[in-house]
């Protein structure tokens, strides 16, 4: 789900235990979360949200459009597309975690950072007095009295986590992408009490979520923000695509794809299902283990590489990597360097994950990243942030497919 500068207030949690001093000043002892703490929180939740969302179920409709290359050669002709163009949000990434940039909301737009998560489709943010939103001034919240171009939509946003309940209601308003993209009437959720994502979401860099996936997965029958930006002509291509940093900041293309960030050819592969951004894996492999034919979802908003819980405690054992008691495995940093490369065999062709790559390193932990989750008659496979950094990934929403690319 993905994404504001890093504030080092929000790795902070205040131990109450105020005495004033001799010279009339009240002091707070601050204790310094531990970064591996904030990052497993953070996969916590994210891991209960995904397969709650997975487990619903929702079934797509499908669609009938242009080719691709039909679509870039009419926006190339028509000179009404002028102004009508891709534009690029800056991601900033916290520790290989999250990625978060801004949206605007109202005029005037207020601004939030958000996760930019193809696994969803909903568009929220906190309200004017959320409660379990963090202390003041750690969330950008929305003050619908503050926009002219707000209105009211009063049913009720609902969704329950695998931590508890987030609850809000709808609104509508203008949202605007990047420099001038900008949406009109988007059915956004307005979110009162947010205790549901726990602590994971109020130490988390991000304020909210902009679902990318598709408008039947949306909760309260709203288009996605990108559905409505493609129905109000408002950029050139039913396209956006991802460009994830290492420890630094990357993009998201609205309305096409940065060139600049990739080499040679596009490999193009259609979603097994209109379910999600779900397709067809042949094979993964990581020493001696083979996955076989199988199926993967290529999600924005999952951190990690998720697959059955029985493989993934098999390539755990493998590469030695222990357990711990939020489910989730940790590898001696000294064996790092040691870990065998991941292989994605998609469309004939292998997309090799670099075993350094395989962790996620804060405060002196190795958290390796790969995670079990099981889902009934779900997909088998998450391709998270983990997957996504090492490739350009474009989603093709017209067409219904992703493309992939190797990086610069």
């Amino acid at each position: 789900m993905l994404f504001r500068p890093l504030a080092i207030a929000s790795a902070l949690s205040l131990a109450f235990s105020a005495q004033a001093s001799e010279d009339g000043l009240i002091r707070l002892k601050l204790k310094k979360r531990p970064a591996h703490e904030m990052v497993a929180d953070h996969l916590k939740r994210e891991n209960d949200a995904l397969r709650d969302r997975l487990s619903a179920g929702v079934t797509l409709r499908g669609s009938q459009t242009a080719t691709f290359e039909e679509q870039v050669e009419a926006a190339q002709e028509d000179v009404e597309m002028e102004e009508v163009r891709s534009e690029n949000i800056i991601l900033k990434d916290y520790r290989n975690a999250q990625y978060y940039g801004q949206i605007m909301i109202g005029s005037p737009p207020q601004a939030f950072t958000v996760i930019f998560d193809t696994g969803s489709s909903n568009l929220w943010v906190p309200q004017v007095g959320c409660h379990n939103c963090g202390r003041e001034g750690d969330k950008s919240k929305y003050d619908n009295t503050m926009s002219d171009t707000y209105e009211r939509d009063g049913s009720i946003f609902h969704i329950r986590y695998g931590s508890g309940d987030v609850m809000g209601h709808f609104s509508v308003d203008q949202v605007t992408l990047a420099d001038d993209i900008v949406i009109e009437d988007q059915k956004f959720a307005e979110v009162s009490n947010a205790g549901g994502l726990g602590q994971g979401y109020v130490m988390g860099m991000f304020d909210g979520i902009c679902g990318l996936g598709f408008d039947a997965l949306a909760l309260g029958g709203a288009n996605t923000v990108f559905s409505n930006a493609i129905d109000q002509n408002t950029v050139a291509l039913s396209v956006f695509a991802f460009y994830l940093g290492d420890e630094e900041e990357g993009e998201i293309t609205m309305g096409g794809y940065d060139n600049s960030k990739f080499t040679g050819e596009i490999t193009w592969v259609s979603l097994s299902e209109p379910k999600y951004w779900l397709i067809d894996v042949e094979d993964i492999a990581i020493g001696d283990f083979s996955s076989g034919a199988t199926n993967g979802i290529v999600d924005s908003g999952t951190s990690l590489i998720t697959g059955p819980s029985s493989e993934i405690r098999r390539i755990a054992n493998l590469v030695g990597a222990q357990a711990n008691f939020m489910g989730q495995y940790t590898i001696d940093c000294d064996n790092v360097s040691d870990l065998p490369d991941l292989e994605f065999t998609i469309n004939g062709k292998t997309w090799p994950i670099p075993g350094r790559e395989l962790v996620l390193e804060a405060g002196g932990t190795c958290m390796f990243a790969l995670m079990s989750m099981d889902v009934p008659n779900g997909p088998k496979w998450i391709l998270g942030d983990v997957f996504m950094r090492q490739y350009y990934t474009i989603f093709d929403y017209g067409n219904e497919r992703v493309g992939f690319a190797e990086l610069n």
